[in-house]
């Protein structure tokens, strides 16, 4: 049995180790003062055959702002911040004979994917007019009861409408300006479509940076019905998919027969789990809102990594 003097010693030894420990543990975490903007950039990294990869430290990252080298201050291979989900549905004429997979393997992915009282998701379906058919909530059963009513329009619809459209650059737009501008953490926007727009007030272009002002990700599902424009076939909207993707740090997935689209989501699961989280403070204050330019490289070169190439400076 240890005398009380020995138990005293070793119980102040073991309290000094748990301070320098902690006190070690908060010089490594980095410090900010109220008032500092520091820029949060989520970044999904591949190698050459397309498999995620998660084992990189923060030396194996470098950040430019315009062309001039930032410090990476904030560093998080397994990011815990709350994500905001909206899932964009197509519902134009072109998916009718889609539009069952998509309701389905939606609510099995927010179901997979949310976690109770901390992420939040909302339902925007989309064609010649925009229509948020749930709002934002992480009420699993709202979700599901809304995708229930979401589909494609009717004939008597179409008719009235000369022929309809699909207004996906005004969706993502409005889903960035209107619902993920408020939202703080980890956002990203799923719109389900084979991308070709009909309608919008918008370009692409507005589209995109709608989504960097909010700093959202956008990733894309393209579905594409190859009978739905006739023969002949329609437009190819992968190429758009791919731009408003590539430029706000997303990925594009293709539906297939090798790719269904319950693996794409599943993939999409991994990838939102798998995000690297970095952070800086601009080394030129802001004095006028606006764009700035990021440059994000990862080491070994022939790694490739996903992220957004502007963000919103606001004084």
């Amino acid at each position: 049995m240890l005398s009380p003097s020995r138990r005293t010693f070793l119980l102040s030894a073991a309290a000094f180790a748990s301070r320098r420990a902690r006190s070690q543990q908060e010089q490594d975490q980095p410090v900010f003062t109220t008032g500092v903007k520091v820029v949060n950039v989520l970044a999904t990294v591949r190698d050459k055959k397309g498999a995620i990869i998660t084992t990189l430290e923060k030396e194996d990252f470098s950040i430019s702002e315009d062309n001039r080298p930032q410090t990476i201050r904030y560093f998080s291979r397994e990011t815990d911040l709350p994500l905001t989900i909206g899932l964009m549905v197509d519902t134009s004429a072109s998916q009718r004979r889609v539009i069952d997979a998509e309701r389905g393997a939606s609510y099995r992915f927010l179901d997979q994917v949310m976690r109770p009282d901390k992420d939040q998701a909302f339902i925007m379906q989309f064609d010649s007019a925009v229509q948020v058919r749930q709002a934002l909530t992480s009420d699993l059963r709202k979700l599901d009861d809304s995708l229930a009513y979401v589909d494609t329009e009717t004939m008597r619809q179409l008719q009235i409408q000369n022929g309809g459209g699909t207004l996906l650059y005004d969706a993502v737009a409005k889903a960035s300006d209107e619902i993920m501008s408020h939202r703080e953490g980890r956002k990203a926007l799923i719109p389900m479509t084979d991308g070709v727009d009909f309608g919008s007030y918008g370009t692409a272009d507005d589209a995109i940076a709608a989504a960097q002002r909010a700093g959202t990700l956008v990733f894309s599902i393209l579905y594409s019905d190859p009978g739905a424009y006739g023969i002949f076939g329609g437009p190819d909207g992968r190429g758009v998919l791919e731009h408003i993707s590539t430029e706000t740090g997303g990925s594009v997935f293709e539906v297939s027969k090798k790719q269904p689209i319950d693996r794409i989501f599943a993939e999409l699961e991994t990838e939102l789990r798998s995000q690297y989280n970095l952070g800086f403070v601009s080394d030129k204050p802001v004095t006028l809102s606006g764009f700035r330019n990021l440059r994000l490289t990862v080491k070994p070169k022939e790694l490739k990594v996903e992220y957004r190439h502007r963000y919103w400076a606001t004084v």
